[in-house]
């Protein structure tokens, strides 16, 4: 009887414990709070931070390798670029590409921002990390959770965790970041340019846009092709008009579907081995780092873009640059607000903010094709 005992305990988890997986699950907790009280980017911190608790309960074998459930999940939905690709489809039909249409010029912007991306790729390498490594790091600056999570699961994969935690909470992060660097930047002059209304957008014009400039992408940077079709597929079914049930199901169903398992399996590959190392608290002061001059790198290009055109832009509106849709750029509102009640800066934001999705798609694939 005793022997059975002594089994029994031996088979639990309870005796297979670590300060690590205890260290976890408080880390777990922390991402819970700030999902459920906090209102934290919940949509993929709740799911990661169960992953992180279930994957750091002994013996539960979820990411065993061919058996685990989660694997499973990891394996057949990341690594083999099923669920990104759907991430970006629920993306494109939920985004209006009529700011960027109507004032073509925010396009840059949105490039400019990537700006942190690169920065952050050599200085990660100052720090230690490989290129490979440097490459996922600095993707962080472009604020967009799924391409994040897409070039690391194939450059560094060692690191997905902790760079898709650093990612989405810098998103959420964004009305608390961002604000004292625009206002760093700028003067209150500057802050306080209004802004022309847009002109209407066509619905041809909307329909024409996602065709040609996917099509223009992908011939220039082919290993964009995975989620730059994807996303432009989505944004064709909303401004088609005509397969109304299909955009609904990406923008709902779908989205919902995958959001579910890509943060769970992301999640998930946060183990106490892999997670409790120095080089993932350079990995988060990095990923602020790149946020930072993203930011600051779109608002000095619209302020330089003002030197050459005639009718000024809000330099404000560079902010949003970086593709945390559309938090940044209600963020830029609401600081131009603060300085003039006329200046209603949302939709012009939206320009760029929409650009900064291309640009960091773009940005990544540049790496995975040069780095694979």
């Amino acid at each position: 009887m005793e022997n059975v005992l002594q089994d029994l305990i031996a088979s639990s988890g309870f005796f297979h414990l670590t300060v690590g997986n205890v260290g976890m699950w408080i880390i777990a907790f922390v991402l819970m709070y700030l999902a459920i009280k906090k209102g934290y980017e919940p949509l993929l911190l709740l799911p990661i931070a169960f992953g992180i608790l279930v994957v750091n309960l002994p013996l539960t074998y979820l990411m065993q390798p061919e058996e685990g459930l989660i694997w499973k999940f990891y394996n057949y939905g990341i690594k083999w670029e099923i669920i990104p690709p759907l991430i970006f489809l629920g993306l494109g039909a939920m985004t209006d590409f009529g700011p960027v249409i109507a004032n073509p010029k925010t396009l840059l912007l949105g490039g400019g921002a990537q700006v942190g991306v690169y920065v952050t790729f050599f200085v990660a390498l100052l720090f230690g990390f490989d290129m490979k490594e440097a490459a996922s790091i600095g993707i962080i600056g472009g604020a967009d959770g799924p391409t994040s999570i897409y070039l690391t699961s194939k450059l560094a994969p060692h690191l997905l965790g902790p760079i898709a935690v650093a990612a989405y909470s810098y998103m959420a992060l964004v009305p608390v970041i961002q604000p004292p660097i625009m206002k760093l930047l700028t003067t209150k002059d500057e802050r306080r340019i209004v802004m022309r209304k847009l002109r209407v957008v066509s619905k041809t014009e909307k329909i024409v846009f996602p065709v040609v400039t996917g099509m223009l992408i992908m011939l220039i940077v082919p290993a964009s092709a995975a989620l730059m079709a994807m996303f432009m597929l989505g944004n064709l079914f909303k401004e088609s008009g005509v397969v109304e049930r299909l955009s609904k199901a990406a923008q709902n169903e779908i989205m919902n579907t995958v959001t579910i398992f890509l943060g769970l399996s992301v999640g998930a590959t946060m183990t106490a081995e892999i997670f409790l190392k120095k080089e993932v608290i350079f990995l988060f002061i990095l990923g602020l780092f790149a946020f930072s001059i993203a930011t600051a790198s779109g608002v000095l290009l619209a302020k330089l873009m003002n030197l050459f055109i005639k009718e000024k832009i809000n330099p404000l509106i560079g902010a949003a640059g970086v593709s945390a849709v559309p938090m940044a750029a209600r963020v830029v509102h609401k600081v131009g607000a603060e300085e003039n009640r006329q200046n209603y800066l949302l939709m012009h934001a939206m320009g760029p903010n929409v650009a900064g999705v291309i640009g960091t798609l773009i940005a990544a694939s540049v790496m995975l094709t040069f780095l694979k």
